[in-house]
């Protein structure tokens, strides 16, 4: 099978237009990134049921005059979560933010039932609102970034902080000794985030990367009905980096 993957720029309100003339070449699918997953959600004809609870488009599918939208980037994290040795079950799981990235994740997160997920934000009226819209998958705490509760097994940075290489505000004690920490934003050298974590004794730290890699191996499963080998993809871009 041969496959072409490329970029495509779509200005500022012309997402559809965009999409319209790339499925007229021939087009199989494609990723969509910020910011245009809530234009991708609308764009669809169909919509899988981890799309509709995101809330957000990033997959887009062709079959003819059809176009089906679904999100991986959920079931990306989890899997490179499981790949890093960063369990969910029975954990306490805290996230930080209640945007976009924050609900694409959670249904995968519960899936996984973990003992405890709190959900924190600037704002904590929309932390709330998060947390009321998952509580049919299990029980899920909300509260501002300046009174999250100490003790968490694993925190994930959904903030976007880290893109304007700022820590959010989160204070020491919150991760438990030994704890995890993942940034869902990826870069070269570690976030502040990610220095915040290992100055607080977290004995695994990551960022985004391979969530990254994962998202877009589910993607290429939807498109073609094959699922790549994600972990050598990881490994290739962590040396690239390293060169």
């Amino acid at each position: 099978m041969r496959v072409e993957y490329r970029r495509e720029l779509a200005a500022p309100g012309a997402f559809a237009s965009s999409v319209d003339a790339f499925r007229a070449e021939g087009a199989r699918g494609c990723n969509v990134t910020l910011p245009f997953k809530l234009d991708a959600f609308d764009y669809c004809d169909t919509r899988s049921a981890r799309a509709l609870r995101a809330g957000a488009v990033n997959t887009l599918v062709f079959d003819g005059e059809r176009c089906h939208g679904d999100n991986t980037d959920g079931v990306g994290l989890v899997r490179d979560l499981q790949a890093l040795g960063m369990p969910m079950q029975g954990r306490r799981v805290l996230v930080l933010g209640a945007g976009g990235a924050a609900r694409g994740i959670l249904a995968p997160l519960l899936e996984r039932a973990p003992e405890r997920l709190h959900v924190a934000n600037r704002t904590p009226e929309r932390a709330a609102a998060l947390a009321k819209a998952f509580a049919d998958l299990g029980e899920v705490g909300a509260g501002g970034l300046d009174s999250v509760p100490g003790g968490f097994d694993l925190v994930l940075n959904a903030t976007a902080a880290s893109l304007g290489d700022a820590l959010p505000l989160i204070a020491d004690g919150t991760l438990s000794a030994g704890g995890a920490a993942y940034d869902l934003v990826y870069a070269d050298e570690p976030t502040p985030f990610m220095r915040w974590a290992r100055g607080n004794g977290a004995a695994r730290v990551s960022d985004g990367l391979g969530m990254l890699v994962e998202q877009a191996a589910e993607s290429f499963y939807l498109w073609t009905g094959r699922r790549p080998k994600t972990r050598p993809v990881v490994e290739a871009l962590r040396a690239r980096a390293r060169a």
